[in-house]
């Protein structure tokens, strides 16, 4: 049980962020791909990206760690081994769906196994275009759950063209990372732009990757060239809580530094800016093809917007901590064709719902894929319940830090990205 109080006084000072744990999950996984030392900082040493460093393990690099540094040395792109024993992602979405595809062109088998959350979570979506591919995919309910079987493929994947139904950076991430084996180019079609991490690494590390509009084209290759550096930009999914908490906590004046602004990761900023939050990037820098700012927060009075889809993918992390935000607007908030929130750690569009209502009743009501917030109603103390989930925990506490307070029945879900949270909300 954690239990939050009320903040009677605005955040003032600077705040630095755990790296950006996309970023982080990618730096290892690619650095693992080359023959070349490669030293990370930065790195988000959570329990998502270590479930990825000790699957890379398993397949062969040789990865040190010292705190939030990597040292990682791989074998090259041809060099990956059998695992010993069944890969455990754990409860990292990311770390299962890219390894998917690493994995699928491989002459060797793979099972991959998760928590009990990871194994009801949908993956019959990347398997569809990997078996398109070629690969041989088995898994438990019609290949649609973990534990998942990949066998060994018999001869070269094939390049496609996939146009994929639902924008999705992991789906994307595991189809490119296949098509660096395959015997043609590969071409994703995506309904709307997301993250785009992916793209932007393998480019650094010499991949022949392309894009025009929507459509990202990657070409085999025999080789990747690994820099000796990279520095991961701080996480805007981590630093979305202290930028909701500093707008809505009056006599707020707060910078968080290093905070990655990728511009499919800043829907947050655009939104906020949209209903009157008064933030500014200062310091602009780039490092490794991302770019990284401070973030300047003053308190601000809010209003109610309506926004949906393409704004979607570049904020899918963040609805529940600008749910909060919402709640202290004037006016009403919808957020419309966010149904992927019912298939994150949690159902997170019913957890919003249900939770959240206990702190501001009769403020959040949702449809199948629409979030309505009545913004401006009265806030109580309440006990909340997190499911298992870090986001909505971290939403859940700074929601009672600007309210009544909270009870959170399980602060050590926060572990997977940002294990500080709660002594840097103390």
């Amino acid at each position: 049980m954690k239990k939050i109080l009320p903040l009677t006084h605005g955040l003032r000072g600077t705040i630095k962020i755990p790296g950006d744990k996309s970023i982080s999950h990618r730096s290892a996984i690619l650095s693992s791909l080359a023959t070349t030392p490669v030293e990370v900082t930065n790195f988000l040493a959570g329990a998502d990206c270590l479930s990825t460093v000790a699957c890379m393990k398993s397949l062969g690099a040789t990865i040190e760690r010292a705190g939030e540094k990597l040292l990682v040395t791989g074998n090259g792109l041809r060099g990956l081994r059998e695992p010993e024993n069944v890969l455990d992602a754990g409860n990292s979405g990311t770390t299962l769906r890219l390894l998917m595809g690493l994995c699928a062109p491989q002459k060797f088998l793979t099972t991959f196994t998760g928590d009990a959350s990871l194994r009801r979570r949908p993956m019959a979506r990347v398997i569809k275009p990997l078996a398109e591919m070629n690969a041989s995919i088995v898994g438990r309910n019609g290949n649609r759950n973990l534990p998942i079987t990949i066998l060994p493929a018999e001869k070269n994947l094939r390049g496609i063209r996939y146009e994929m139904p639902v924008a999705s950076a992991q789906v994307k991430s595991a189809i490119l990372l296949a098509g660096l084996f395959a015997n043609s180019p590969t071409t994703v079609v995506e309904p709307a732009p997301s993250r785009n991490h992916t793209e932007k690494m393998l480019s650094a590390f010499g991949a022949k990757i392309e894009r025009h509009g929507n459509e990202i084209t990657i070409s085999p290759a025999e080789s990747l060239h690994a820099p000796e550096k990279i520095f991961v930009p701080g996480d805007i999914s981590s630093a979305a809580y202290w930028i909701v908490l500093a707008t809505i906590l009056d006599g707020s004046d707060v910078t968080i530094q290093n905070v990655g602004v990728n511009e499919t990761r800043t829907g947050i900023l655009d939104v906020l800016n949209q209903m009157g939050a008064m933030i500014e990037l200062v310091n602009l820098r780039t490092s490794g093809g991302e770019k990284f700012a401070d973030v300047h927060v003053v308190a601000s009075k809010l209003r109610g917007v309506e926004f949906g889809g393409e704004m979607i993918p570049r904020l899918i992390d963040e609805i529940p901590a600008l749910a909060v935000a919402a709640a202290f607007a004037h006016g009403t908030t919808v957020i419309r064709d966010v149904s992927e929130l019912r298939v994150k750690e949690s159902d997170r569009l019913a957890a919003i719902v249900d939770e959240f209502n206990k702190i501001a009743p009769d403020s959040f009501t949702a449809t199948d894929d629409t979030l309505t917030i009545r913004g401006g109603r009265e806030k109580i103390f309440a006990n909340c319940n997190t499911r298992a989930d870090h986001r909505m925990a971290m939403s859940l506490a700074i929601f009672g830090a600007a309210a009544k307070g909270v009870t959170l029945d399980d602060e050590t879900c926060v572990d997977i990205s940002y294990p500080n949270f709660f002594e840097e909300l103390n």
